[in-house]
């Protein structure tokens, strides 16, 4: 049986960036439907509207996700999460961010220019198997 696995999506949605083409992403690379997301309109700094999508998701759609996008980072780049894991954990969540601009042309990145912020918890009860689950969840997509 495999260990409960939540993922938690967040990123904002400016004006001059395509919500459709953003949504149609999600789709197609991790099978996240539009529903999946909350979305909540706001105002930026100038005035000027921004969306911000939430979506929180469980079970076979999280493990999903998961498998997808550590196949799809580049290995060197797990390498890197990896060498910093302990910077990039708390308790029982990981959190990783990706480049929003990169993930609709096809290529998912690390990225904290405009990224896609990701929270990937599972429960972990030994402070010890922190660092062990989470590098086999980047090396093998599972936990």
């Amino acid at each position: 049986m495999e260990k409960r696995l939540e993922v938690d999506i967040q990123l904002i949605v400016h004006a001059t960036e395509d919500l459709e083409k953003i949504l149609a992403t999600f789709k197609e690379t991790f099978d996240i439907d539009r529903e999946d997301f909350d979305m909540q309109n706001l105002t930026g700094h100038f005035e000027n509207p921004i969306i911000m999508l939430h979506a929180k998701i469980k079970k076979k759609k999280a493990q999903f996700f998961v498998k997808k996008l550590v196949a799809s980072i580049p290995k060197e780049q797990i390498n890197t999460i990896i060498e910093d894991l302990e910077n990039r954990y708390d308790d029982s969540t990981l959190y990783l961010r990706i480049g929003k601009q990169s993930l609709v042309k096809g290529e998912i990145v690390l990225s904290d220019r405009e990224p896609v912020k990701i929270k990937i918890f599972t429960p972990i009860y030994k402070q010890a198997d922190i660092e062990d689950t989470f590098t086999r969840l980047l090396t093998q997509g599972t936990i």
